[in-house]
């Protein structure tokens, strides 16, 4: 079998890392940036951190901070207005996912033109040209969009959220600094970490994994389950390796897939505009025990990596238990909600939000085969 990492040209991390942002719109020879973020960031002035040196180095610029959470169809094709009358070259996305996959599907459709109407970059679209440049900005430890090949887009028609793989949509930069995500409020840190936490069990368990992923994802396990809840606390050693963690995460499962826990996710957002980060931390320690038996020894691997001491002493199902309950005791460490109906959620749209993660294209990485029966008993049962 052959396997296929694709990763960022160029990545910066830790507290010096945004000093390189202006070097490498000069030696790439940018003449002008479209920013791509959201009113919030501009308003408590986190987008001046990166427009004053862009200001000190006379480089040009223009904004579009039309982002919303869960970005839609309309988002996008406002953004692509606003790149087309700014003359850009290329694009600064600053925040969550919402602005980086905002800014991947602007920079997709410039270079890719018929795929203007964005909902037909759905699932793999074959693509021929890379996107126009783009400079991935986090401002959250969590998505780790600025390093992945992947981008979600919501129908607000259809009520459902898309999933984008294309290895031509990844940002040729990515720099991780600290200080962006150090004023997130203490509830976004936790949903956005148990995200990450997501993104690194998923690759870690989904059918793609293999050992230099599983390298990146346990490693990240560890990262995140030692200084999540620091980090949550506002400590700012916790929010570094938070950054690096979550960047880790993405770097293995953007190469491998994701599973089941995406495939229920990603419907949430759709119907109720559910946080992403918040649908995925609720659901993750009960789809942890839906797939527990197909999963081998991973589950000990991931408790060992989370600190339960002497694991290799439990018997298979005591250790694969003992996982499923370390990530039930972060999220309660860190204030994730327990159940589905504290977002939310309808019972009566159960049917509805099953079908749609059983299309879910993440749904078919998850190392258990299921199926529309199975998917409408979890949700009830986490209701």
């Amino acid at each position: 079998m052959t396997h296929r990492m694709i990763l960022n040209e160029t990545s910066y991390f830790g507290e010096g890392a945004i000093n390189h942002l202006v070097e490498e719109i000069q030696k790439r020879q940018f003449n002008k940036a479209l920013i791509v973020t959201d009113a919030d960031l501009v308003k408590y002035n986190v987008v001046s951190k990166v427009t004053q040196l862009l200001d000190d180095a006379k480089l040009d610029y223009a904004i579009y901070d039309g982002v919303i959470p869960n970005p839609t169809i309309d988002t996008v094709q406002q953004g692509l207005k606003h790149f087309k009358q700014s003359n850009a070259d290329c694009l600064i996305a600053i925040g969550g996912g919402s602005p980086q996959d905002t800014a991947k599907a602007i920079g997709i459709i410039i270079n890719n033109p018929q795929y203007e109407n964005v909902v037909s970059l759905e699932g793999v679209a074959p693509t021929q040209n890379p996107a126009v440049p783009i400079i991935a900005i986090p401002t959250t430890a969590g998505t780790a969009a600025e390093v992945t090949i992947n981008y979600v887009i919501t129908d607000n028609k259809l009520c459902r959220k898309f999933v984008c793989v294309d290895p031509h949509s990844i940002p040729i930069v990515a720099i991780i600094y600290p200080s962006m995500m150090a004023s997130m409020p203490a509830s976004l840190k936790a949903a956005t970490g148990v995200d990450a936490l997501t993104h690194a069990i998923e690759g870690y368990i989904t059918k793609g994994a293999w050992a230099l992923t599983d390298a990146l994802h346990l490693k990240s396990i560890e990262l995140i389950s030692n200084s999540l809840r620091q980090s949550v606390k506002g400590d700012p050693q916790g929010v570094e390796t938070m950054a690096l963690a979550q960047y880790m995460a993405g770097m293995g499962f953007s190469n491998v897939g994701l599973g089941l826990v995406h495939g229920m996710a990603h419907p949430l957002g759709a119907f109720y505009n559910t946080p992403h980060g918040v649908a995925n931390a609720i659901l993750l320690p009960h789809v942890m025990s839906y797939n527990a038996d197909y999963t081998g020894e991973k589950y000990r691997d991931i408790a060992r990596a989370m600190g339960v001491k002497n694991i290799d002493a439990f018997s298979l199902q005591e250790a694969r238990n003992t996982a499923i309950a370390a990530v039930f005791a972060l999220n309660k460490d860190v204030g994730i909600p327990e159940k589905l109906r504290e977002i939310g959620m309808k019972l009566e749209d159960i049917p509805s939000l099953a079908q749609a993660a059983f299309d879910d294209v993440c749904t078919g990485g998850n190392p258990r085969d299921t199926t529309l029966e199975d998917i409408t008993e979890l949700y009830q049962a986490i209701y």
